[in-house]
């Protein structure tokens, strides 16, 4: 033990405590999936606080010359019956009767429970020191490392932060209308009871505006209930945010919401407030069930997901390479489904997983904070199958009698009332049997998260947006070598053509996921939704919900038809004009992205989820969209700019500029707007978007139309400089750019990288203020006045690459035949992306597989009908 004592005292100065800040790895391994769970265990380095698998430690070790790490090892222990337990050797569980998870009435959330074993290893040699023997050593070791021993396990692992462990949905905050809110001297009291709508006379779910006293119904429901929308369309046109729901109101208080605020709050003045309209709060009664008791109804029904039996059928766990689940973090199962598809290409595959040895190897200090070593960490935890094994048993007997809320995926069972569908019940029923270890891709989430204000949060979020999202980092990352998202790329050609004159305008931009609009015009079930609804409208509660019937066909007829653009500005005419826009690939990707365009916005332009069947092919063949490029004899429209038109917010300097002369060019000065459709502007500035944004979105869509500029708007709300001032393509003195201020040189690695010179990168930053996402839209929009400047191979110039070639502008892009066969797809369930739940179904060797999260099966009838997210892949001639 002398010895020991001796090894302890020569490296403690490498012995730190863990301090307000610092990144604990206790629970997950760096490089791989190994945790104090696994076999082996874990050793967190006592000086980095980094986690490393047995197989890894030597390395770290090797490498860093830290030699003390703290060894954690955990093991399962067997549950012990309550004494009060049933009949069925299960003790009885507590009714929910709070909107929460892991507090006091709330969910239950199950916790496992461990015996722990914790020891310092001294490497090389492994020489173990437990708390026993700290007890006989020298007084500055035994504090040192028992401090250290401590404050390891008592801080909070980097994981533990990702997860949500408690969560109380009945926390409302004040709202910040309430203390100064107008109420209008209109004379109108409202009776004790007998309340309706005053738009539809409906007499449950009714919600009074606490500014005017209008008695309106509340928001209808993904099934048709709840109400009509009047009280929300109230506020739309009036702007009074805070509304009351009657029959909920007690001397204790009641239900308020903010439509501003877009969440239950509370009212500090309430009784005030009801008082206006002739509401006694003291002696009101409850009559109808609060917001919370709704929701927390539903969340028990959640449970017959698991009770609904298929009929006749029950779906088989998967185990092995490639069939391993992902354990949900809380509301990441956007992220699981994603990469479990990213995983089945063969571009990521060779990228990530064939080179696992020498990316780890090639590793930096901190593995945790790099990308390629953790998307390579992932891969292998997804291919290798050494995760890919049965859940142990928690205990059960027979499976649970009430639902349960796990752990490691509580928060996807946890929604709004307003969201929940039952969605493909026979396989989410099926595959809770099929449970396994799984990985928990926590380090992964964490850093491609980092930064961004959605997917660093534990919010659900869009599937699509965060492929997007990947594939953006995917080419910050690939700067040199191979590029696994190319597989999608693909370059789209559009064709205007000018209808006075006949003369046409093309361009290209590049693209990685076709977007599939869905004309709800062409349903083939019409007469069965005209019923339905008609008698929802009745108020017959026993109206079958009927989904629409929508032909593939239609979909891919309403992309390819040419759309008519109106108020188009031809060069050629020198006017605004009719013209006809057609959408065309100029190349075919390897692999094909489709998104169906289920979430959109209703004539309020209120968020909605279209609940559609479509008929989506398991071949397909796109050949016949082929972009043919200019035709023979077909004129061109003139390289002509539109000319300034002034706005009352711009100063005006003259036709012929400040001076007054022909030789000064302030007519072009940055002062002076584009052509801006003032008309488009104005109903964007309506509906609350800021007027710099709205401004910016008719201007990059070219004064296309509402719907063109809503689109970008909700592509680009996201963007830091969203409501900047509108910066034109080739001026540097907008807000924050001046004409000498550096470019980032990150972005302009990332735009090289995709095959241009950095003469065309510099030009495309500064014509976008230094935003690199704009900056590649732009470039790709304008490829015809690149044609000019130096084309890179990889950073080089034309007359560097190889043989002195001189390749088109554009970024590189895989070409072949348009015929594709499906092998993947990502199903969402509820009526937005911002909740609900995904889960993907992968075809594996001629098997479709379901991946819910930790639940991987064969799947026997996969709704293909219902997908969200469709996965091609090129079929070999």
């Amino acid at each position: 033990m002398a010895d020991v004592g001796e090894v302890l005292m020569s490296v403690l100065s490498t012995i730190r405590v863990p301090k307000p800040g610092d990144r604990v790895h206790k629970d997950e391994c760096a490089l791989s999936f190994s945790s104090p769970e696994s076999e082996g265990g874990l050793y967190v380095c006592m000086n980095s606080f980094l986690g490393f698998g047995g197989q890894y430690v030597d390395r770290h070790h090797a490498r860093s010359g830290q030699r003390a790490y703290l060894h954690i090892t955990r093991t399962r222990k067997a549950k012990k019956e309550e004494d009060n337990n049933s009949g069925s050797g299960h003790p009885p569980k507590k009714k929910p009767t709070r909107l929460a998870i892991g507090i006091e009435g709330g969910f239950d959330v199950e916790q496992e429970l461990y015996e722990e074993d914790v020891k310092v290893v001294i490497l090389p040699d492994r020489q173990e020191v437990t708390s026993e023997d700290l007890a006989t050593m020298p007084d500055v070791v035994r504090e040192r490392v028992s401090l250290s021993m401590a404050g390891i396990m008592a801080a909070d692992s980097v994981s533990h932060t990702l997860q949500v462990q408690q969560w109380d949905g009945e926390v409302r905050q004040e709202s910040r209308h309430a203390a100064d809110l107008k109420q209008l001297d209109n004379g109108v009291k409202i009776p004790p009871s007998g309340w309706r709508c005053e738009v539809c006379d409906l007499q449950e779910n009714i919600w009074m505006n606490l500014t005017d006293g209008k008695v309106l119904c509340g928001r209808r429901y993904f099934d048709g209930s709840g109400g009509n929308n009047h009280a929300l369309l109230h506020f739309q046109e009036t702007g009074y945010p805070l509304a009351v729901k009657l029959g909920t109101i007690t001397p204790d208080g009641a239900d308020v919401y903010s439509y501003d605020e877009d969440d239950m709050v509370l009212d500090a003045k309430l009784p005030e407030h009801l008082s206006h309209f002739g509401i006694d709060m003291m002696t009101m009664e409850k009559t109808e069930r609060t917001m919370t008791e709704l929701e927390i109804a539903v969340n028990q029904r959640v449970g017959e997901w698991e009770v609904i039996q298929e009929s006749g059928t029950t779906l088989r766990p998967m185990f092995g390479p490639g069939l391993t689940g992902m354990k949900n973090l809380g509301n990441s199962c956007y992220l699981n489904s994603v990469m479990q598809v990213l995983f089945t290409v063969p571009d990521f595959q060779s990228k990530y997983v064939s080179n696992i040895d020498k990316i780890i190897h090639d590793a930096p200090s901190d593995p945790t904070q790099d990308f390629k070593t953790q998307v390579a960490k992932l891969g292998y935890g997804l291919l290798s199958g050494e995760y890919s094994k049965p859940a142990p048993d928690p205990g059960d007997e027979n499976g649970a009698s009430e639902p349960r809320v796990r752990r490691n995926n509580q928060s996807q069972w946890i929604y709004k009332s307003y969201i929940l569908q039952i969605f493909t019940a026979h396989t989410v029923h099926a595959c809770l049997q099929g449970d396994q270890i799984g990985i928990a891709p926590q380090m992964f989430k964490a850093l491609v998260g980092r930064g961004h204000p959605e997917f660093s949060t534990n919010r659900q979020q869009d599937a699509q947006e965060f492929l997007l999202h990947f594939i953006n980092m995917v080419e910050r990352n690939c700067r040199s070598g191979s590029n696994p998202s190319e597989a999608f790329r693909f370059l789209v050609e559009e064709r205007i053509v000018c209808q006075q004159s006949q003369k046409a305008k093309y361009t290209q931009r590049v693209d990685y996921i076709v977007q599939l609009p869905v004309p709800m015009d062409q349903a083939t079930n019409t007469e069965e939704l005209q019923e339905a609804e008609r008698r929802r409208e009745e108020g017959d509660t026993s109206a079958p919900t009927v989904r629409a019937q929508i032909p593939f066909t239609a979909c891919m007829a309403a992309l390819s038809e040419p759309e008519i653009l109106t108020d188009f500005w031809s060069s050629a005419v020198q006017t605004k004009t009719t013209a006809t826009k057609t959408t065309r690939f100029a190349s075919f990707p390897d692999h094909l992205v489709i998104q169906i365009k289920k979430f959109t916005f209703g004539l309020d332009w209120v968020p909605k989820k279209l609940d559609v069947s479509i008929d989506v092919p398991d071949t397909l063949d796109l050949s016949a969209l082929r972009a043919t490029g200019q035709q023979p004899g077909e004129e061109l429209l003139p390289e002509v700019a539109p000319p300034p038109l002034m706005t009352p917010d711009v100063e005006v300097k003259g036709i012929l500029g400040s001076h007054f002369n022909e030789e000064d060019d302030s007519l072009y000065s940055p002062l002076l707007s584009p052509v801006l459709d003032d008309s488009t502007v104005s109903q964007l500035c309506e509906m609350g978007f800021p007027l710099e944004a709205c401004r910016k979105a008719v201007y990059y869509t070219g004064n296309t139309g509402i719907d063109a500029a809503m689109n970008w708007i909700m592509s680009h709300m996201d963007d830091p400089d969203f409501s900047a001032p509108l910066v034109l393509p080739g001026c540097s003195s907008g807000a924050g750019t001046t004409p000498t201020e550096s470019l980032s040189e990150e972005h302009l690695a990332t735009i090289v990288s995709m095959g241009f010179s950095r003469d065309q990168a510099t030009k495309a930053l500064r014509a976008t203020s230094n935003v690199l996402d704009r900056a590649v839209d732009w470039i790709f929009s304008h490829l015809d006045d690149l044609e000019s400047m130096d084309v890179s191979e990889g950073g080089r110039s034309a007359a560097e690459s190889e043989g002195g070639r001189d390749p088109p502008p554009g970024p590189r892009v895989r070409d072949g035949p348009g015929k594709y066969e499906l092998f993947a797809f990502i199903s969402h369930m509820g009526t937005s992306t911002m909740c609900g739940h995904y889960v993907s179904h992968i075809k594996k060797d001629q098997q479709w597989v379901i991946f819910n999260d930790q639940k991987v099966c064969a799947s026997e009838k996969p709704p293909k009908d219902l997908g969200y997210l469709y996965f091609y892949r090129r079929v070999a001639e």
